[in-house]
């Protein structure tokens, strides 16, 4: 049996999906709905998933949860779609289910699946934002993940612009302009109460246009720090609008990124689809073994 097969957990604000990894490939699927009624009833749904999954030769469990994680205490310190708040999670894990457990945002995992199996391989520098209800992201330098609270979407790119949404009080952040609610939001604004992302797409409409710009001038602050040879877009919005909104992205990058970074750079459509997550979280648990 290969000491890489490991189980990775997608904890999502609706679904929770458990699969069973080996050397990056899902060998068997559990899918559940998340308990959303207390924290402990949410670990306890965790627990169970992965109980469903055929754990013979299983080394460790990786979760990819939507929450900032203090690593160094294995702690998920606050989720907005789901109740965990403060939990030593890593702990809670390990005393339901007996195995080594480690713990990392659920959109720095779906980076590092595409940095190792998908549209991030041969690169040393890379980088990942995903669009979706909100922004997230992950970055890889010099070949290890960031380990950090990588909260990609929460980077200010407008000076007291647009409210943030959720729990978050900041105003002007990615998410306000980036993600999948922000194109609702102009959707309403330019085709009227009905309006959606969806119809945006559909309608090539060039309000895509500056929301692309948006999401330029943040991946060239992102290059300015962390230098990726290759940035990955990903996300449900991310997917379904790459083609409307990288033209407007591209410019942007040029104008915001240092030279030679920005000329250099390579933004690519992230390919593992809704299995980035749990081939992101089975290579986060081969951490702990």
């Amino acid at each position: 049996m290969s000491v890489n097969r490991v189980v990775g957990v997608d904890l999502g604000g609706t679904k929770i999906l458990a699969g069973l990894i080996e050397d990056g490939r899902v060998l068997a699927e559990v899918e559940r709905a998340t308990p959303t009624t207390s924290q402990e009833a949410l670990l306890d749904g965790l627990a169970a998933a992965v109980r469903e999954l055929p754990l013979d030769g299983v080394t460790a469990v990786g979760f990819g949860i939507p929450s900032r994680v203090d690593h160094r205490h294995g702690i998920a310190l606050g989720s907005v779609n789901t109740p965990l708040r403060d939990v030593p999670f890593e702990a809670e894990m390990h005393a339901r289910l007996g195995l080594p457990v480690a713990v990392e945002n659920d959109a720095t995992c779906a980076a590092y699946a595409e940095y190792a199996h998908g549209v991030g391989r041969g690169t040393v520098d890379f980088m990942m934002l995903t669009l979706g209800t909100g922004v997230g992201g992950g970055i890889v330098t010099g070949g290890a993940l960031y380990r950090a609270w990588t909260e990609l979407g929460h980077m200010v790119i407008v000076a007291d612009g647009e409210p943030c949404a959720g729990a978050c009080s900041g105003r002007g952040h990615v998410e306000a302009y980036c993600s999948g609610t922000a194109a609702n939001r102009v959707a309403r604004e330019v085709l009227g109460p009905n309006g959606t992302a969806r119809d945006l797409i559909e309608q090539r409409h060039p309000a895509l246009a500056e929301i692309g710009h948006y999401l330029g001038i943040a991946i060239g602050s992102l290059i300015n720090i962390f230098g990726p040879e290759r940035v990955a877009i990903g996300g449900g919005f991310g997917v379904a609008a790459f083609d409307h909104l990288l033209p407007a992205a591209r410019t942007a990058v040029l104008r915001e990124a240092l030279a030679p970074a920005g000329q250099d750079v390579e933004i690519e459509l992230a390919q593992l689809g809704a299995e980035a997550g749990l081939i992101g979280a089975g290579l986060v648990a081969l951490e702990a073994v």
